[in-house]
């Protein structure tokens, strides 16, 4: 299987069969699936066999992988407002003859029930399994939340990952929240990637108007971007107080999720619930600065959308400090989402600081070069490829 690996990068050899799996596809328009989703591509493009099984509605026939949708309930989310699937009976036999099929399995986030059925069955069928690890632990402000969420990482994430084949953690960040565990093996970090042929920094103020107005957003006027789920986590509570205290300020969201803006009421706010992948591109090249007050997260792949778009991107202080390299173009903020309001005084004046500095062409282009050298898809894939042909080759001894 090894040589199959090696083989992959060759034109013309049908390279191994990957399963991938997560708990939603990319229609879901959140973070880890954008990144399965590019994933998808980039090891296809290697030559990899790829199958993606998740829940949720697919976007169809797929160019780069074959998809199979994953029966699921929704009743958790439904009753606690988190995205978490509840796969039923034949979701998970799809994943285990799927598993059964195939030469690799790799699972995004350890904790979902997607990737605890594929360890299982990789387990069984002695498939190497490569677990990603996008969240650690999130700060819920509902203490049953935050008391199962521990659980889950101590008896269920945790185990899962010291005995996974591989682990890679999107950031430090991340790989902190599991720093109690005996590693078998030594996990990696390695960076999301962006793609800069989607997002990539105005030429001009000109560009700027004219995304403004293929938008129908207003000329003139400041505009702070939020993209993302529309949930607790993301600081949608600290948000909704960052609008009521700038009306000065107009504020967009791409996203869907529970707790909807447009619900508030506020004149200065724009929901755009349709816009992902490359749709949101001409968004961030219309904003100002991205606000993002999430907790619980390692290095969210908008942040490095907005950098890749030229924005300056405020967001919370662990999110900050995920890589060290970006620091110059980040601005932290303790979040604490059992007191909104003390942390949405804290954004608006910091967003004060950021609009009130010049944002040229220059500045936005300097962040963009950045965002291009620093996460490359091409680069992330190539690693993936790597740790790939290690495990497995681990697995044929």
């Amino acid at each position: 299987m090894a040589a199959e690996l090696r083989a992959a990068e060759e034109p013309g050899r049908s390279g191994p069969a990957l399963v991938m799996l997560s708990h939603f596809f990319e229609g879901r328009r959140g973070g880890i699936e954008a990144v399965a989703a590019a994933l998808a591509r980039e090891l296809s493009s290697r030559d990899f066999r790829v199958v993606w099984l998740a829940t949720g509605k697919s976007t169809g026939a797929s160019p780069v992988c074959r998809r199979v949708s994953l029966s699921a309930s929704r009743v958790i989310e439904a009753v606690l407002k988190v995205p978490y699937p509840l796969l039923l009976p034949s979701g998970w036999r799809a994943i285990f003859r799927a598993v059964r099929a195939a030469d690799l399995v790799l699972a995004h986030d350890a904790i979902y029930l997607t990737s605890i059925a594929g360890f299982l069955a990789a387990r069984l069928y002695r498939r190497p399994i490569l677990l990603i690890q996008h969240v650690g632990f999130v700060p819920y402000r509902n203490v049953i939340l935050r008391v199962l969420m521990r659980l889950a990482n101590r008896l269920v994430a945790g185990p899962i990952l010291r005995l996974a084949d591989g682990v890679v953690f999107i950031s430090e960040i991340t790989q902190r929240h599991f720093a109690t565990v005996r590693w078998v093996r030594p996990p990696a970090v390695i960076f999301n990637g962006v793609d800069t042929r989607i997002f990539s920094a105005p030429r001009s103020q000109a560009d700027v108007e004219a995304a403004r107005k293929g938008l129908a957003l207003p000329l003139g006027v400041p505009i702070a971007l939020f993209v993302g789920r529309f949930t607790e986590k993301k600081g949608l509570s600290v948000l909704e107080q960052i609008v009521r205290l700038r009306p000065d300020v107009f504020f967009a969201f791409a996203g869907q999720g529970e707790l909807d803006p447009r619900e508030w009421g506020a004149p200065n706010v724009a929901v755009f619930a349709t816009l992902s992948g490359e749709s949101l591109a001409p968004l961030y090249r219309a904003c100002d600065v991205l606000v993002l007050p999430s907790v619980g997260e390692g290095f969210p792949l908008v942040v490095q959308e907005a950098m890749a778009s030229g924005l300056p991107v405020l967001c919370g202080r662990d999110t900050a400090q995920a890589d060290p390299r970006a620091a110059p173009y980040l601005h932290g903020i303790p979040v604490d989402l059992d007191s909104p309001n003390q942390t949405a005084r804290s954004f608006s004046e910091e967003i004060s600081k950021l609009l009130a500095r010049s944002a040229d062409a220059s500045e936005r282009q300097a962040r963009s070069e950045f965002a291009k050298s620093a996460y490359s898809w091409g680069a992330a894939a190539s690693e993936y490829v790597r740790l790939l042909a290690a495990l497995t080759r681990r697995v044929s001894l």
